[in-house]
């Protein structure tokens, strides 16, 4: 049997209406790496296509929603907590 790797998905999503939503991953604290900086409001993200989406300031849709821009570039996303599973407890942190 190979290896587990721990590794986030191709596709994931904050908004709970998506189909890319998983609240127990992000539970686990998912960050992202855009084009080598780190971006703490990211709303939803694609590996394979390249890009994310982030809110555009305090603009809100007509639903109540933030407005989001897509931007495209290198994404590199991690969790930032590790996996029991994969026997995490005691796993160091990197700063």
């Amino acid at each position: 049997m190979p290896e587990k790797t721990d590794s986030p998905p191709d596709r994931l999503s904050l908004d709970p209406r998506s189909d890319y939503y998983d609240e127990a991953l992000l539970s686990r604290g998912v960050g992202i790496k855009f084009n080598g900086q780190e971006k703490t409001s990211v709303i939803e993200y694609s590996i394979s296509e390249g890009w994310i989406r982030v809110a555009a300031g305090r603009s809100l849709d007509r639903y109540g929603q933030p407005m989001t821009i897509k931007l495209k570039g290198k994404v590199e996303p991690y969790f930032e907590n590790p996996s029991a599973e994969l026997g995490g407890e005691g796993a160091t942190s990197e700063e």
